[in-house]
């Protein structure tokens, strides 16, 4: 119950088991179309470019930013937590020029702020932002930020690693035009692939790039004869097929769920969390309004040592939590409540563990 990787399905971990076959056979071929189909569902996207990389969601990330940011180009960067400062990091290593909008870890990122730096920065062309903090739990606002850079002319290049899944995400409806997210967060499968999805706005401009997309392995233009529609594929590289597996078993549980009745569930078991742990005087972090149901980050009460009490549960319990990052390291725990991991019984473990290494009377 960290902040990622959550817990596997035992069905995922069947599907995985399964023997494996060449990344080209037609069985696989059949499966990458359902794959992709089911990426489509839970981004809410027609996006004909959506599609598994296959790696982690730090490929995911450099995947949109290596192809669409080449050098010279000025690219506004919302900063509220660790993963938007991987973003800068993106920008600047492929030759970007990167426009900080800033706001505090533990706060959504700042629609005025982002509108004043476009406004101060015309000759910007894209806006890049995290849609769920994983670092702090913190929710932005996408549509509104989203809706804020189509007006100055801005592309969008949004981080939706521990969103997927766990809260509403719109991606044609909100306009976003590159999305990345990861396998080991709310879809209750494996760490190792990263879904994103391009938008047609992007990948025109991908398609008139003055520079070659510097990574070879990441190149989309290259990737896409490999996943694009049908059986006429051309060889990229040897995907991970059974991981691959993995993914299409999660993505059949969450259509067989519905998309909208997993971000309910995200809420529902945030709220019977939150409740159990106000009862315990334990505060959050954030704010109401800007929760991330699946990350609930808290402030460790006054007196309790972080690192024992983190290797309590775990020695006592079986129970993982994530600590704090950056300033607040030994300040807060992140508690997740994602995918398979998101069910009353491992509220309640949590709980009973919190009550016991806190030394709250049951």
């Amino acid at each position: 119950m960290g902040p990622g990787p959550s817990d596997v399905h035992p069905r995922v971990l069947s599907a995985m088991s399964r023997p494996t076959i060449g990344h080209l056979d037609p069985a696989f071929v059949s499966m990458m179309d359902e794959t992709k189909e089911g990426l489509q569902y839970i981004f809410k996207t027609e996006n004909e470019l959506t599609m598994p990389v296959s790696a982690p969601g730090s490929a995911g990330m450099e995947t949109c930013f290596a192809n669409l940011v080449e050098p010279g180009e000025k690219v506004v960067v919302c900063i509220n937590g660790v993963f938007g400062m991987r973003m800068k990091e993106n920008i600047t290593r492929f030759g970007g020029e990167a426009i900080v909008v800033e706001d505090n870890w533990g706060e959504a990122v700042s629609a005025d702020k982002l509108d004043e730096a476009l406004t101060e920065n015309p000759e910007a062309s894209i806006v890049a932002f995290v849609h769920a903090e994983t670092s702090t739990g913190a929710l932005s606002d996408a549509k509104k930020l989203c809706t804020i850079a189509r007006n100055h002319g801005c592309l969008t290049i949004v981080d939706a690693v521990t969103s997927l899944g766990g809260v509403e995400l719109r991606v044609d409806e909100w306009e976003i035009d590159a999305v990345y997210s990861g396998s080991q967060k709310c879809l209750s499968a494996m760490p190792g692939i990263s879904p994103i999805s391009f938008s047609d706005r992007a990948i025109k401009k991908l398609s008139s790039r003055k520079t070659h997309v510097t990574s070879w392995f990441l190149d989309l233009s290259l990737v896409m004869g490999y996943w694009g529609k049908g059986a006429n594929r051309t060889y990229h590289h040897t995907a991970p097929v059974n991981t691959l597996y993995g993914l299409h078993e999660s993505l059949v549980m969450i259509k067989e769920e519905g998309i909208e009745n997993s971000w309910d569930r995200h809420q529902k078991n945030h709220i019977i969390l939150r409740d159990g742990l106000e009862k315990m005087g334990i505060n959050f972090l954030v704010k109401v309004e800007d929760r991330l149901p699946q990350l609930n980050t808290v402030i460790i009460p006054d007196g309790i040592d972080d690192v024992s009490s983190r290797s309590k549960l775990l020695n006592d319990y079986n129970l993982e939590i994530g600590a704090g990052l950056g300033a607040y390291a030994g300040k807060v725990w992140r508690i997740g409540l994602m995918g398979y991991a998101s069910r009353n019984e491992n509220i309640a473990l949590c709980l009973l563990a919190l009550s016991d290494v806190l030394g709250i009377q049951k």
